[in-house]
């Protein structure tokens, strides 16, 4: 059995990973000037863009939650992997052979979390296989009848189950899987006597995630004899959670990014059907209904940030059945709108039909028509209220107003809750104030009845529980951190955002900066001391400029309640537009740190020049030295900076 994986490979693979390739597979990133990106933040619930990475520093930090770290640590969050896994993932990603420092040499068994996806990667393979099988009939005419032909199966890796209670097991056991491992994986269900497989005789899907691993499986019944349930999916696993996934999510990521939409559906067909029809970014949920795990995978690829103009905001379009289910799962999607920047809307296929069947009875065009036919989720709630009364009659104008009030005083945008007083006014034939007055009390009343129940909770509402391994509520005392420092925490003044500027710069371009220029600025006061702490982390390590483990140096130089400040000051973006400006400004912002030193140096010498006796002519003559040696200091300094 291999042991821990050789220090240097570590730190190879961290070196050929680019992070910003990782981290784009989860977060829509932006340019944030040169060198540094940016996007919506995956460790914690915001709408303005405060994540930012930078590749050649190989790190990534958010400035609203502090999450700090490298691309192992943000595999580690992200896809919940120890350590060991997400090294050996990106190692087999950019094809390094690993070492490990005990055992018989390179590990090709991986890791548990890697066994999983390996196995249902096999199963995959298999179900793919058996759907060309003379037993797989029912599924290839299922899959016909829906407009589903061989290549469109192939795409979207539709397999067949056979019905038999061993046939996959013993296929994975052929190729070296444990017993252990495909019961853990889901694949087959722990019986009284023996393991058997989980599906039989159905039409298979893979569920993958955003990076294309299978996690899991939706499977539907097909025979008459199977008295299971219509669809049967993965239990949860150690790498499946079915309200954290999305069918489809693996085929639309990109599409979502650059477009800026999803479109939500309600079943696997529907994906399918969607993304043949040119909708290419369908996906839809596996077992459970839409709800905020499903957002957080969402909103970094659309990039959902309030601080986005209106123009800019994505689309999130939802797809529901008109029955009685369809309308419920409509009111469940409504009380999570809240949570997104972006706007959100219905599709409501006339005849009811869902988009498989109305791609089969009308075509690809109709499909892309359901879509293009949104209807503000807003306007559609309104009307659902309305649509359950007799407007006709003054009874049921009231009693639509008394429904539909509660749903438009949920609208954050006050503009939109007015544009929609005047339209429910209209749809109902009333007087706008008074249906401004109905909104403003349905306003007034959650705050009045939640009153005595709400208890004060941290600041930044929304943030519950521990998700970061902070303690909840009912954890007992807490025991007092040492504060920490932060770029929040300096003060908000010409002269310290210039020392801050030029720390960032030492900190993010040393060899930009150069050696001799970080030499002078040893010996530069602060205004803000916190700030000198981390200059001279980076002095004690001059030798190190250039060293790929330079930030770990510093970290590992500065007191722990800096730790976090260095880790600020090494991703905040600088403000260049090129490789050259950065050179140029990150030089020129530490020359002016010196030089302010310089100048306040010359002027204390001035100042001793003035007390000094005239009689005492050889300490005079010394002050002058200085006064000349500063002068000089200053021309090399400026001689030596383009644009000084």
């Amino acid at each position: 059995m291999a042991g821990l994986i050789a220090r240097n490979d570590i730190d190879e693979v961290r070196a050929r990973v680019n992070i910003a390739d990782v981290v784009g597979d989860y977060v829509t990133l932006k340019s944030a000037g040169v060198g540094s990106l940016k996007g919506l933040c995956p460790f914690h619930d915001e709408r303005t863009p405060s994540f930012h990475v930078r590749p050649q520093v190989g790190r990534y930090h958010c400035f609203g939650c502090g999450e700090d770290g490298d691309v192992f640590s943000f595999l580690m969050s992200q896809d919940h992997t120890t350590f060991q896994e997400a090294v050996e993932r990106m190692a087999a990603k950019i094809g390094f052979t690993l070492h490990y420092e005990e055992g018989d040499g390179p590990r090709t068994d991986y890791n548990a979390r890697a066994r999983l996806i390996a196995a249902n990667e096999a199963a995959q393979a298999f179900f793919t296989a058996q759907l060309t099988t003379a037993a797989a009939e029912p599924a290839r005419r299922f899959l016909g009848e829906r407009g589903f032909d061989p290549a469109a199966a192939q795409h979207f890796g539709v397999g067949f189950a056979p019905k038999s209670f061993d046939a996959l097991k013993d296929h994975l056991r052929g190729l070296r899987f444990s017993i252990d491992e495909i019961v853990a994986a889901g694949l087959v269900s722990q019986g009284d006597r023996s393991p058997y497989d989980r599906f039989r005789g159905r039409l298979m899907w893979p569920i993958r995630d955003v990076t294309g691993a299978t996690i899991g499986f939706g499977a539907r019944r097909l025979l008459e004899d199977d008295k299971g349930p219509k669809y049967l999916n993965t239990p949860e696993t150690p790498i499946y959670h079915k309200s954290q996934v999305l069918y489809g999510i693996d085929l639309a990521r990109k599409e979502i990014a650059k477009g800026k939409q999803v479109v939500i559906v309600e079943g696997y067909t529907d994906v399918m059907a969607c993304h043949l029809a040119g909708i290419t970014t369908a996906v839809a949920t596996c077992g459970t209904s839409f709800g905020v795990d499903h957002i957080k995978v969402l909103r970094p690829m659309l990039g959902d940030s309030a601080a986005q103009h209106v123009s800019q905001l994505g689309q999130i379009v939802f797809t529901f059945d008109p029955d009685e289910a369809g309308q419920r799962a409509a009111s469940r999607a409504f009380t999570e709108e809240q949570r997104f920047a972006s706007q959100t809307y219905v599709a409501v296929a006339p005849g009811g039909l869902d988009p498989c069947d109305l791609r089969l009875a009308r075509g690809d065009d109709a499909v892309r028509r359901l879509v293009e036919n949104r209807r503000p989720m807003f306007e559609f709630m309104i009307r659902r209220r309305l649509d359950g009364h007799d407007l006709d009659t003054v009874e049921g104008r009231v009693a639509g107003l008394r429904e539909s009030a509660p749903v438009i005083s949920e609208i954050r945008d006050r503009a939109l809750a007015d544009g929609y007083i005047r339209n429910t006014a209209g749809w109902l034939g009333m007087d706008i104030d008074d249906v401004r007055r109905a909104v403003s009390a349905a306003r007034r009343r959650p705050a009045d009845s939640g009153a005595e129940t709400r208890s004060p909770g941290p600041s930044g509402a929304g943030h519950t529980g521990s998700g970061n391994g902070h303690p909840g509520h009912g954890a007992g005392p807490s025991v007092p951190e040492e504060p920490q420092a932060s770029l929040r925490s300096l003060p908000d003044d010409p002269i310290a955002r210039m020392e801050r500027d030029a720390v960032m710069a030492m900190v993010q371009q040393p060899q930009s900066v150069g050696v001799p220029l970080l030499g002078l600025a040893a010996s530069a006061t602060f205004s803000a001391r916190m700030l000198s702490v981390v200059r001279d982390a980076v002095v004690a390590n001059i030798d190190a400029v250039g060293d790929r483990s330079w930030l770990d140096k510093l970290l590992a130089d500065v007191p722990a309640p800096f730790r976090s400040l260095v880790q600020e000051l090494a991703l905040a973006p600088i403000p260049a537009r090129s490789d050259e400006d950065l050179a140029i400004y990150c030089r020129g912002i530490v020359v002016a740190l010196v030089e302010r030193d310089l100048l306040a140096r010359k002027a204390s010498l001035l100042g001793q020049l003035q007390r000094t006796d005239p009689s005492d002519q050889e300490r005079r003559a010394d002050v002058q030295r200085q006064l000349v040696d500063l002068d000089a200091q200053r021309m090399r300094l400026r001689a030596d900076t383009p644009g000084a």
